[in-house]
């Protein structure tokens, strides 16, 4: 049980770095106008129910470029998120199983 949450930790976090950086790419195509900035502000669900494990998630989202946590709610399992472009919702949170393998 123990080693399995440090396995899901490390792919955590190879993930969130992955996810960093093609994020970077993807602003740098906006800011050279490769692509068009269209802002939205999304509601995203969450399957975890801790409030930790939400916490790490929404973070998580804020540290990719492009994207910021703006509530997050808890009771519903709801997180707010803007967006500078229109994703979907597995491209908004696409670490959300190893969060949930590692935290709950």
């Amino acid at each position: 049980m123990f080693l399995s949450r440090i396995y899901y930790g490390i792919l955590y976090f190879l993930v969130l770095i992955s996810e960093i950086i093609k994020s970077i790419w993807g602003m740098s195509l906006l800011c050279l106008g490769v692509k068009e900035i269209k802002p939205v502000l999304v509601d995203i669900e969450t399957v975890l129910n801790r409030p930790i494990s939400q916490t790490i998630l929404a973070n998580s989202i804020t540290l990719t470029l492009g994207s910021s946590t703006v509530n997050l709610d808890s009771d519903n399992k709801i997180i707010k998120v803007a967006l500078i472009a229109p994703k979907d919702k597995k491209e908004v949170i696409p670490f959300e199983p190893y969060i949930q393998k590692m935290m709950e």
